[in-house]
């Protein structure tokens, strides 16, 4: 057992993970790569049907991914509505991020910066998300509660989650507006790698940093046994 972890309060973690998902599916929308794997089925909702911005089509469709998880679990989940909570800060801080970003300069080099620094703000943002012992963004928690549904490896579920997404995406922009729209080198890379890398940073942090929240023991979310078989993904 590592004696020398640093602690970390949960609740104090959960505003920094919704500030830096949201910033970095923004910023890496922005690099003009392609938007992120997780939100490109909310991009592509956004520009087939405008009535409604990014961040409110991105807390609808995770309304829709609590929805299924319930149906899998076949029973009402009072905790995944906390979960529902944290999506829709989420989905606002998407459209704040996209409101200042313009100020940002949008030179080539610049570009490559963002989405180097995009794709691992998500990878640290998800697996900060995975450990916080606080209900989490309902894109991130669909995936991790996928996995013990079924028992598949988190990596797994997360790159076959962000393919599906990606591979929808390309279907309903190129039926409605007649080309892929919001998809990019960028889009493609974090959809087949994320999951493992995302499982790497988690495997350091599973050895560097303990959360501690106020929830009584039984009461968390997420079980030990989740948690362990992310730390095996």
């Amino acid at each position: 057992m590592n004696t020398n972890k640093t602690f970390l309060r949960g609740e104090l973690v959960l505003p920094l993970i919704i500030i830096m998902n949201s910033f970095g599916v923004v910023l890496m929308l922005y690099s003009g790569t392609g938007i992120s794997a997780i939100s490109s089925m909310t991009y592509a909702l956004s520009e087939v049907l405008p009535v409604f911005s990014l961040g409110t089509w991105t807390y609808i469709f995770q309304s829709a991914l609590i929805l299924i998880l319930m149906a899998l679990r076949k029973k009402f989940m009072p905790q995944y509505l906390l979960s529902f909570g944290v999506g829709f800060a989420f989905g606002l801080m998407v459209d704040v991020h996209k409101e200042w970003i313009q100020v940002l300069p949008t030179a080539v080099p610049f570009r490559a910066f963002y989405f180097v620094a995009s794709y691992m703000i998500i990878c640290m943002g998800v697996a900060l998300s995975n450990r916080c012992k606080m209900p989490i963004i309902p894109t991130d928690l669909f995936p991790k509660e996928l996995s013990d549904i079924t028992g598949a490896a988190f990596s797994k579920i997360k790159v076959s989650f962000d393919i599906v997404c990606v591979a929808t995406t390309a279907v309903l922009t190129f039926i409605c507006l007649g080309g892929i729209s919001g998809l990019g080198v960028g889009t493609l890379l974090s959809a087949f790698t994320m999951g493992k890398v995302i499982g790497k940073i988690g495997e350091w942090m599973d050895g560097h940093v303990e959360f501690v929240t106020y929830q009584r023991r039984g009461h968390s979310l997420h079980s030990r046994h989740s948690r362990h078989k992310l730390r095996l993904a």
